[in-house]
């Protein structure tokens, strides 16, 4: 049973999350019935509706409910709400429809109507198994071997056969995507945690862990979901590893699967969006620019073709993936000045789904405008930014992103000529580098760099600059060093300073040379 504090949150977000449409159907649904006209559930709805900020005493106040009637009435409401957007027909999706088939089937299993039943249940599972709806299937396929062991049916005589068939099959293939689901979401749920893989030890640490949980199997027997689940592990696992072109292989292989099943992009909506954004990811990693922003454009397009549905989780995942990807390409462009509207917009829509969006995919985005503001020079608005991640109480936050926070934040007070507190923040990233066990070749420079500075004659500060670039240019294409190199140009930030140009300049002349070259 929830506690009142957490239903009265879940209630009131709940109504909050409500279309005006859907506030329409829930009026119809519960007004079919002439006793709901003056229900205090249905009050209570009205009421919350109206508040911005949830107050008891006003709502107690209007509804005419007691305190003590108060918790059942809010549970009731949450259910009634939830019936009524099932029975919307804008979230009926195929798995909803597939489910209320299946009831059906039990009804008339229960009233005796045996044949009525197994007609209803083979034909459903034949829709279970087009749209993977595996453990539908396996549900269904128990309900069949149930109604043939108890009643004489008079169906086929092999159709015992048929069923042991059937099940054996469809029990094989849960077990591997079973395996194969947790296997992707313990890839997942590492690379959230600690992010790539810092060191040679750790590398092979995560291929054994992850080579002695990949399950055995049958390629030739795998169907779209069990081979959804191995690429997504592969994908995860070659995150970690910061084997990207890997990553770009198995991300372009996921979403291979829905273009050869385009019936299943509807089922499965967010697992197609998914996708697409981590090819992106991977291509802005390999920094193929051309083709980052042909996939950026053709993603754009998917989202608004007619397949993707328009529901709030959809509308968020869009808004988080498109503009992330968006902030991005100016990156890889170095596109550092025109990005006002951008922001603007990421800022609308970060406050417009603050309710939906979790810690993480915030600070990341915090992350990304910081970089934006670093690049255009505007050192107090990037350590604004920064200051919200570094501060963060959540335990959310990727470890490497934080610990990239802090180094960027040190480079921007440098910058911002806010010398007073280098050695205070040294001091700070440097115990916080040590207790996440990150300080490694890049980072130490960076740290040995900074602090020394204070001791050198302004006159001789360029040449400490360019010894800083000799110094991190060896640890550039090292596999486990050049991570920090993914969040934050250092090479570029030192080359700004040595010949005295704009950091976007930098980066722009590289971008540049790299196209020439291509």
């Amino acid at each position: 049973m929830k506690n009142r504090n957490q239903l009265t949150d879940n209630l009131f977000i709940l109504i909050k999350s409500l279309s005006a449409s859907e506030k329409r159907q829930f009026s119809l649904f519960v007004n079919r019935l002439q006793a709901n006209n003056d229900s205090k559930f249905l009050n209570l709805f009205k009421v919350l509706s109206a508040q911005k900020e949830y107050d008891e005493a006003a709502l107690l106040k209007a509804t005419k409910i007691s305190k003590e009637q108060l918790s059942n009435v809010k549970a009731h409401l949450y259910h009634q709400i939830l019936t009524s957007l099932r029975l919307n027909p804008s979230k009926r999706n195929i798995p909803l429809q597939l489910r209320e088939q299946f009831d059906f089937a039990m009804i008339l299993y229960r009233k005796g109507l045996y044949q009525q039943c197994l007609k209803l249940l083979d034909k459903l599972k034949s829709q279970a198994l087009m749209y993977e709806e595996k453990n539908l299937g396996y549900e269904i396929l128990d309900l069949e071997k149930i109604i043939e062991s108890q009643y004489i049916t008079r169906s086929r005589s092999n159709r015992a056969d048929i069923l042991i068939d059937q099940t054996n099959e469809l029990t094989y293939l849960n077990n591997i995507a079973s395996q194969l689901s947790s296997l992707a979401l313990d890839m997942y749920n590492i690379f959230l945690k600690n992010g790539y893989a810092r060191t040679d030890e750790e590398a092979q640490a995560v291929s054994r862990h992850f080579f002695k949980h990949l399950p055995e199997y049958d390629a030739e027997k795998l169907g779209f979901r069990e081979k959804l689940w191995l690429y997504q592990s592969y994908l995860w696992f070659s995150f970690i590893t910061q084997d990207f072109i890997a990553c770009y292989r198995y991300a372009t292989r996921w979403v291979g699967l829905f273009e050869k099943n385009p019936h299943l992009i509807t089922v499965h909506p967010v697992f197609y969006i998914k996708g697409n954004h981590y090819v992106l990811e991977s291509l802005y990693y390999l920094n193929r620019v051309e083709q980052f922003e042909k996939a950026l454009d053709r993603f754009e397009e998917i989202l608004g073709s007619e397949p993707i549905p328009e529901d709030d989780n959809i509308i968020v995942l869009s808004f988080l993936y498109v503009y992330a990807n968006k902030l991005n390409l100016r990156f890889m462009r170095a596109q550092f000045s025109g990005g006002e509207e951008l922001l603007e917009t990421i800022h609308k829509k970060l406050d417009r789904y603050k309710d939906k969006i979790d810690d993480h995919h915030v600070m990341v985005l915090y992350y990304k405008i910081a970089c934006y503001h670093f690049g255009t020079q505007e050192y107090t608005k990037c350590i604004f930014y920064l200051k919200k991640i570094i501060n963060s109480k959540t335990t959310q936050i990727r470890e490497d992103l934080m610990c990239f926070a802090h180094m960027l934040n040190l480079a921007a007070h440098y910058q911002a000529g806010l010398d007073y507190r280098l050695e205070a923040l040294i001091r700070t990233t440097y115990n916080f580098l040590i207790k996440m066990n990150d300080l490694h070749g890049v980072q130490r420079a960076v740290i040995d760099f900074l602090k020394g500075l204070s001791n050198v004659s302004p006159l001789l500060i360029k040449r400490r600059f360019i010894e800083l670039l000799e110094t991190l240019k060896k640890f550039e294409k090292d596999p486990f060093e050049r991570r920090a190199f993914l969040y934050l140009d250092l090479i570029s930030w030192l080359e700004s300073n040595i010949y005295n140009k704009p950091i976007a300049q930098v980066i722009g002349e590289k971008v540049a040379k790299r196209q020439a070259e291509s």
